[in-house]
């Protein structure tokens, strides 16, 4: 098993965000993260990295079968995991060409990527400083693919990237995610994600819960035609 979660629930800023939450992922697998705003889906993602001012009041989470509760980010790093935030900071100071080779020591996969991702004549410049938002989150897709994370958690890829700039970021995701042991959990409000990421499975969070499962392309037409509400209706393990 890659991730389990059992019984967590949350607290940020003295609120209870997670409520007795249950969630399993084997390897390889891709699993798709549906639910409105401030519904817990991005305090799920900061949780299991082990971001500070999020505090787990019960339950414990594991990856590949180590407990991680309180692990600092650096140890959750080797053990493959790896985030792309949904508003990437920029670092002065810091060429985008020179963070590359830290983590990767192949120029030839560097360049490779870095073509694919339309990022050739960016390498000289300050990591994400007065990046369009498309240049900065195709910078982070860049850094992340570098990093080798077997476990990627996407807290939505898309968001403020127009089209082009998601096809672009989606087909190197999905390129990468095609390989052998790579896995992700993407949060996504548009759903442009899934033109190109082959996901079997979703799931649906309201309120600090899971709510629904089911396939994700069918879950995200539904939503779109009748909303979030009717997902309650829905008899998932986690709702009983």
């Amino acid at each position: 098993m890659l991730l389990e979660i059992k019984n967590l629930s949350v607290q940020a800023s003295g609120k209870t965000i997670l409520k007795d939450i249950n969630l399993s992922m084997e390897k390889e697998q891709v699993l798709i993260l549906f639910g409105p705003n401030g519904s817990g889906k991005s305090t799920l993602i900061k949780t299991i990295m082990g971001f500070s001012g999020y505090e787990i009041s019960q339950g414990e989470i594991f990856v590949n079968g180590e407990k991680i509760n309180d692990l600092p980010i650096e140890e959750r790093v080797k053990l493959g995991l790896g985030i792309m935030y949904q508003h990437p900071p920029a670092i002065r100071g810091v060429k985008l060409a020179s963070l590359a080779s830290f983590l990767c020591k192949n120029e030839n996969v560097i360049n490779e990527l870095s073509s694919k991702l339309s990022l050739e004549n960016h390498l000289k410049r300050d990591v994400n400083l007065s990046f369009s938002g498309g240049e900065m989150k195709r910078s982070e897709l860049f850094q992340l693919i570098l990093q080798g994370s077997d476990f990627l958690l996407l807290d939505e890829p898309e968001s403020g990237v127009d089209i082009e700039n998601i096809s672009i970021m989606g087909k190197a995701l999905n390129s990468y995610l095609e390989q052998k042991g790579k896995s992700a959990l993407i949060i996504t409000h548009t759903g442009y994600i899934l033109d190109y990421i082959k996901a079997k499975s979703g799931c649906v969070m309201m309120d600090g819960r899971f709510w629904c499962v089911g396939e994700p392309k069918e879950m995200f037409e539904s939503i779109k035609k009748s909303g979030y509400q009717t997902c309650k209706e829905c008899q998932c393990p986690q709702k009983k």
